[in-house]
């Protein structure tokens, strides 16, 4: 059995990054099947005559199949390896999504994209788990900051296709740009990942790293506390700049859109922060405060109606996702190669739960204290998290 102590010196420079390549395009494929069908309710409702309500409940349906799939994919890629899970989950989300194109009902489609966001929840943790486990500690933060790059370049390119296509040639026609991007992923991933080594001890001898401290729950509930303001950012930035700024919705889309690529861009240069500094808490603990003064001022700057408040929107989108990266490799990094499978899961998971029921509580606030209040509402999460994050139980890098 292949040691541990450097993965990275079993396969060639080259190899790992096209490993790091095939797993990040499995998770930005995934991402267009699980957040893409948010872009076909204009069709749905205008085409097949869905109410929004309707047509929303579709929308959602491979979001479902992600938050009940994540913890027992976690399992299997524990039990079984990380290149059999991407590509049972990539086949399988391209196989149902392709049912779901093909239906031409409104409940096959709603089920089809439910049981290909079951399949898709696959990469979610196996794709992260192939970077944990090629990259050395000292590049691994850059490594996951690109990797999580993926699901903001998901979105766009579900944004930029299937509106397009679902306007052009209905909802169902909108369905192939996802099954073609797991298809592409599919592929990719059969010709280049192979598993990480493991301990010989096998998973037996592992212990349950949640019954050794608290360390793995206190990251997962910082995770959580820091969506609130994340998906606050993400679900009203451009409602904001419509209704309360005046732009046109051109206008507000492409600076939203400018806005996640400055989110990807922050993922990689926090991860590589955390590679420098040898940390992933520090750095942690230090985007979970500029959260908190971030959206302090994009509240009051937007409250005094300040110019400022619109570049300091573009940074609160930025800042408040450039945690995901730490945390998830953080977590895998505590976890081991026999447990992160599941922690991962539940950290996801616990993620998805919290970013579902933001949009509606947050919409509460907008209607009853207004879009500058709700925006400093919004730093509470990040200083309650400041307490939880583990600097002192961090364990040095390796």
């Amino acid at each position: 059995m292949i040691s541990l102590a450097d993965p990275a010196a079993q396969v060639g420079a080259r190899r790992r990054w096209a490993m790091l390549a095939a797993s990040t395009l499995a998770q930005a494929a995934t991402a267009v099947m699980v957040h893409g069908p948010a872009f076909l309710i204009p069709a749905l409702h205008d085409q097949r005559g869905l109410t929004l309500a309707e047509a929303g409940l579709v929308a959602a349906a491979p979001m479902l199949g992600v938050m009940v799939a994540l913890v027992p994919w976690g399992i299997v890629t524990d039990r079984r390896g990380e290149r059999v899970v991407l590509l049972a989950g990539l086949v399988g989300a391209a196989l149902f999504g392709t049912l779901a194109a093909l239906s031409g009902s409104v409940v096959a489609l709603g089920l089809g994209l439910g049981l290909a966001g079951v399949a898709a929840a696959s990469s979610n943790v196996a794709s992260g788990r192939v970077v944990v486990g090629w990259f050395p500690a000292g590049r691994r933060g850059l490594a996951m900051g690109i990797r999580q790059m993926a699901q903001p370049v998901g979105v766009g390119v579900a944004a930029a296709t299937m509106a397009v296509v679902a306007d052009r040639s209905g909802p169902y026609a909108a369905v192939w740009v996802p099954v073609a991007a797991c298809a592409l992923a599919a592929g990719l991933v059969a010709i280049v990942v192979v598993d990480p080594p493991r301990p010989a001890s096998g998973p037996t001898a592992a212990p349950n790293p949640y019954r050794a401290d608290r360390y793995l729950v206190r990251i997962h509930g910082v995770s959580v506390l820091l969506v609130v303001p994340q998906f606050v950012v993400w679900t009203f930035a451009l409602v904001w700049l419509v209704q309360d700024r005046d732009w046109s919705p051109a206008a507000a889309g492409a600076l939203v859109a400018v806005a996640q690529v400055a989110g990807a861009l922050g993922r990689i240069g926090v991860g590589q922060l955390s590679d420098v500094v040898a940390s992933r808490m520090r750095p942690l603990r230090w985007v979970t405060i500029t959260a908190a003064v971030t959206m302090v001022l994009l509240g009051v700057t937007a409250g005094l109606d300040l110019m400022v408040a619109v570049p300091l929107v573009v940074l609160a989108t930025a800042v408040t996702v450039a945690d995901n990266g730490l945390a998830f490799t953080a977590v895998a990094e505590r976890a081991g190669p026999f447990w992160s499978g599941r922690a991962l899961g539940v950290q996801n998971t616990a993620q998805f739960l919290t970013a579902a029921a933001v949009p509606p509580l947050a919409g509460l606030a907008v209607a009853g204290a207004g879009y500058p209040a709700t925006f400093a509402l919004a730093a509470v999460f990040p200083l309650a998290a400041l307490a939880l994050v583990p600097v002192r139980d961090e364990r040095e890098l390796s």
